[in-house]
Order: C-alpha cells, then structure tokens, then sequence
C-alpha cells in the first residue's frame, strides 16, 4: 500500500515537472551575422536575462550576412514550435514570407532594427533613428570642419534602420553644411571588415578631398579605420560610426576612428528576452511606459515600434568603461 501510495505521489511530481517544463516560454533570436563582438554581446544579453526570467532563450548566428540564411534559421525555429522569434534582419523583404508563416503558426515575432518590418508583433528600437544619425553627422561635421568630402557607408542597402540613420545624417548635412559634399551613393558594406577596407581605399585613392567616412555596419568603422590607419591618414580622414568597443578600441587610441555612438548590444539581447515575456503574459506594452534598459519609451501603435533612447558615447574617454563591460 504504502509503495503504492509513493508511487502515485512520485507520479504526481513528474507530471507536475512535465507541465511547468512545457509551459517554459521557448526563444530564439536570428541575427545578422554570427562570431562577432557586436552580435556575442547581445547573445550573453539574452542567455543572462533568460535564465534570470526562467526562459528558454538561444541565439542563432548565420555564418555570414546573407538574408537566406536566417530565412533557414527561422524555418527552423518554426519546425522547433517556438513560441518566440526575434530577428534582426538583414534584409526586411525577403524575410516577409518567412515571417508570415512564423506568424500563421502561431508564433510571436519581435525584430530589432527593422521598422515597419511586416508580420513583426514589435520592432524595437534602442534609440530613435532620426537622432541617431543626426547626432553623427554633427560629430563628423565638427571634425571635418564643416567642408570636404565624406561617404557613407551601411551595413547592406536593404536594412531599413541603417537607411534611416544614414538618410536622416544626409539631409541634416545638406540643411545644415552646405559645404560638406557626399561622394556618390550609400556603400553597402558595413557587415563585412574586407569590403569596408577595400571600398575605404578606393575612396582614398580616388578623392584627394576626402575628408570624412560615416560607416554604418559592426565592421564599417572597424574597416575604415583600419585603411585610414595603414594609409598613414588618421590627420586628414575623419572616421565615426558605432562599433562594438573591445574591437575599435586600438584604433581610437591611434585616431584612425575619432568617435561614434552606441546603444549596448549586451542590454538589446535582454530586452529582446523581456518583451517576449511581456507578450507570452499578455501584458500589453504602451507610450510612455518604462521598459529596463530602454527607459521610459515611445510606442507608435500603427507602426508597432518601440522606441528608447539611450546611447554610449564612443570616445576616448568613455570607451575603457566599456570595454571593462565586455563589449
């Protein structure tokens, strides 16, 4: 009888286990590229927060920056019925279709610098993109002393975010400098260190007046740094853009980067953790409201975007706190 009894109790305890374990939120987040400071950053974020949470949260890291192979990356995820997936796309159209199944089958989707992304529940933003690029083309005309040359540089042509950044800082310079001169187009190479090098030494090759680089992109400013340096043209080519700290560091010191602005990618992969949760609870989010480590935010309700505003500066002085923090 008694064996019977804690049979039936033992029973009752794994059932128990088996039903909190099936209700354990299940994440995972498809970002650009996997293996670099930026993107490890934002995965110690998510697995720090997660476990903070009780959630079941992993990031996924294509091996380059190819908008197919995170299309594959979510197809997976909705093989796996995860109830969350986050992106931080690549390219916003081609992930449409992929998107619209996540959502079909029931699966929540949060992307992080993809406004108006569709079939998204939320798009965040760590900061808002107008100011973003404006605070950097005022940092670059300082230095440039308001004349010359200068290109720019994103992360790929159809990243949205990159573009609102870039085409915010254009038409402020345009306003503002009026003798301050954008050579051609946007360059789409600011995920990738060799074709950010390459194209920064073309520029230099080609323009005798450049005098300036926004790079856009994990690796642009890393890239064009490192030309500007083996150049021997750290004087005479200003270089800003955000980068992840640990890996620009060096050439800050040596001038070859002068600054930029960040949000911390660590804090963005535990915000991606918490806005999940919030909408696995059925909490809704709304203007005003304060979400940790994005302050108290703007909520457009017609776009579904989620806007904070809170950056880093990436300047001599400030850098070491920051690398100290891992990033």
């Amino acid at each position: 009888m008694k064996k019977s009894v804690l049979a039936c109790l033992f029973a009752t305890a794994m059932l128990s286990l088996s039903a909190h374990a099936a209700d354990k939120i299940r994440m995972g987040v498809v970002v650009k590229v996997g293996g670099n400071a930026w993107f490890n950053a934002m995965e110690a974020g998510i697995k720090s927060e997660a476990a903070k949470r009780g959630i079941d949260a992993w990031q996924v890291g294509p091996t380059s920056a190819d908008p197919a192979l995170q299309v594959r990356a979510i197809e997976d995820l909705i093989a796996q019925k995860v109830d969350v997936i986050g992106v931080v796309p690549n390219d916003a159209r081609v992930l449409e279709p992929v998107l619209k199944r996540a959502h079909d089958a029931g699966i929540k989707v949060i992307v992080h610098e993809s406004p108006d992304q569709k079939y998204a529940d939320w798009d965040f933003e760590m900061v808002d993109a107008t100011q973003h690029g404006i605070t950097h083309m005022v940092a670059l005309a300082q230095c440039m002393k308001e004349k010359g040359d200068y290109a720019v540089f994103v992360g790929s042509l159809t990243v949205p975010l990159h573009q609102k950044w870039a085409d915010a800082a254009i038409n402020y310079q345009k306003e503002h400098y009026p003798n301050m001169h954008l050579v051609g187009d946007k360059f789409g190479v600011g995920e990738s260190l060799d074709d950010s090098i390459r194209t920064t030494n073309d520029l230099m090759s080609k323009d005798a007046n450049l005098k300036g680089i926004l790079a856009i992109g994990s690796q642009g400013p890393i890239g064009a740094g490192r030309a500007v340096l083996n150049r021997g043209k750290t004087d005479d080519i200003c270089v800003f853009g955000p980068f992840s700290p640990g890996q620009g560091a060096s050439l800050v010191k040596a001038g070859a980067i002068k600054g930029g602005f960040i949000w911390n990618p660590m804090v963005a992969g535990e915000v991606f953790v918490r806005i999940a949760e919030k909408l696995e609870k059925g909490e809704k989010i709304t203007d005003g409201m304060t979400i940790e480590g994005m302050g108290k935010v703007k909520v457009d309700e017609a776009t579904r975007t989620i806007l904070g505003n809170e950056t880093e500066s990436l300047d001599k002085a400030n850098l070491p706190k920051l690398v100290k923090m891992g990033l």
